[in-house]
C-alpha cells in the first residue's frame, strides 16, 4: 500500500514537472508571441506614418478631410524646356503611372510628339509620381534622360492622389512656363486631335479666364462604398458638386493655371482631381465654356472613323496599338499635316 500511494506520489510529481515545464513554455511561446505582434504594431505604424507622408487619401477610398495641401520639395525629373526662350502654344499634360511605359511610347510616336500646328508650337510631358521601387526609379530616370519630357515629384503613385499628380503639372505651368498659351490635362488612355484641337483655340481666339473640356454641370458625389470614385460625406459634405470638366481631357489657358495653383491650399482636398479643380474654379468664379458648339470631348470610348475622329478633341479608352492605328489613319486622311 505505502508503495503504490509512493508510485501515485511519484507521478503526481512527475505530471506536476511536465505541466509545469509545458505551461513555462506556453508562457515563453505567449511571450515571443507577444513582443513579436509588438513589434509588427511598431513596424506597421513606422510604414502608415511613411506611407500617409506620401498618400493623401489610399486605397480603400476614405478621403482625407481638410484644405489642399501642396507637396513641398522639388521635382525629382523636370522635362528639357526653356519657356522663356521659346514659349509653346500648348502644353500637353498627360498622367501616367510608372508602369505604363508603352502608353506613353505610343502618345510619343502619335499625338504627343512635338510639333508646329498651324504654325503653333506644342510640347507633351508625362505626369508621374513615385514608384516606390528603387529599380522602377531607375527606370523612370533613363527614360527621363531619354526622352526629355516627364515631371515627376516623391509621393506615392496611385490613383488615390491623381489629385497631387494634376497639381504637380499645374505648379509646373505655373512655376516654368507660364509663357505658354494654354495647358491641357488628359490621361494616357485618351486620343488627342492635336490638329483640330489648336484649329478651335485659334477660332476662339480666348487666351485668358478661359476653362474647356468635357463639362459636368449637375453631378452627384457617389456614397457607394464600392465604387471607384465613392466620396464620404466627411471628405465632401455638399449634395452636388459644382460645375467642373471630364479629367479625361480639359483645357485651360495658363493664367487660369496660375490662379488654381494660388488658390489651392484655401481648397477642401477631395481625390477626385477632376471635381478639385471644379472646386478651385468655383472659388475663382471662373465659368466653363464650351469649346465648339458641337461635342469635341468624349470621355468614354467612341467608335472609330476618319470622317469623325477629325471633327474631335478627345476619345477615352484607348490602347497603345489603337493610338498608332487611329493617329496613321487620321494623318493619312489630312494632307499635309506632318
Amino acid at each position: 500500500m505505502r508503495g503504490t500511494w509512493l508510485g501515485v506520489a511519484v507521478g503526481h510529481l512527475l505530471a506536476l514537472g511536465h505541466w509545469h515545464r509545458w505551461r513555462n513554455m506556453a508562457d515563453s511561446r505567449k511571450f515571443r508571441l507577444f513582443f513579436c505582434l509588438v513589434g509588427l504594431s511598431s513596424v506597421s505604424f513606422c510604414l502608415f506614418y511613411s506611407w500617409t507622408q506620401f498618400c493623401t487619401s489610399c486605397e480603400s477610398g476614405q478621403g482625407y478631410t481638410g484644405t489642399f495641401r501642396r507637396m513641398e520639395g522639388n521635382f525629382s525629373q523636370l522635362p528639357d524646356i526653356d519657356c522663356i526662350k521659346n514659349p509653346p502654344f500648348l502644353v500637353l499634360l498627360v498622367a501616367s503611372s510608372c508602369q505604363q511605359v508603352d502608353a506613353r511610347m505610343a502618345i510619343r510616336h502619335t499625338w504627343g510628339q512635338h510639333r508646329t500646328v498651324a504654325g503653333k508650337r506644342l510640347v507633351t510631358f508625362f505626369l508621374l509620381g513615385s514608384p516606390g521601387d528603387a529599380s522602377q526609379q531607375a527606370g523612370i530616370a533613363a527614360e527621363s534622360q531619354r526622352y526629355r519630357d516627364i515631371i515627376q515629384k516623391n509621393f506615392t503613385d496611385t490613383y488615390y492622389n491623381l489629385t497631387l499628380k494634376t497639381m504637380m503639372g499645374i505648379e509646373w505651368i505655373h512655376r516654368f512656363c507660364s509663357q505658354s498659351s494654354f495647358a491641357m490635362k488628359t490621361d494616357t488612355d485618351v486620343f488627342v486631335n492635336v490638329f483640330y484641337l489648336t484649329e478651335l483655340l485659334l477660332r476662339k481666339n480666348k487666351t485668358a479666364g478661359f476653362f474647356t473640356g468635357f463639362l459636368k454641370l449637375h453631378e452627384y458625389p457617389i456614397r457607394t462604398r464600392r465604387s471607384k470614385w465613392y466620396v464620404s460625406r466627411e471628405e465632401y459634405p455638399g449634395e452636388t458638386y459644382p460645375p467642373f470638366c471630364s479629367g479625361t481631357g480639359y483645357v485651360l489657358s495658363t493664367d487660369v493655371a496660375s490662379q488654381i495653383y494660388n488658390i489651392s491650399e484655401s481648397v477642401p482636398f477631395i481625390k477626385l482631381e477632376d471635381v478639385f479643380v471644379g472646386l478651385c474654379l468655383d472659388k475663382l468664379k471662373i465659368q466653363l465654356e464650351e469649346l465648339h458648339s458641337e461635342q469635341t470631348f468624349f470621355p468614354e470610348r467612341i467608335r472609330f472613323s476618319d470622317p469623325r475622329f477629325r471633327k474631335i478633341v478627345t476619345c477615352h479608352g484607348i490602347k497603345p496599338p489603337e493610338q498608332m492605328s487611329y493617329w496613321n489613319h487620321l494623318v493619312a486622311g489630312t494632307p499635309g499635316v506632318l
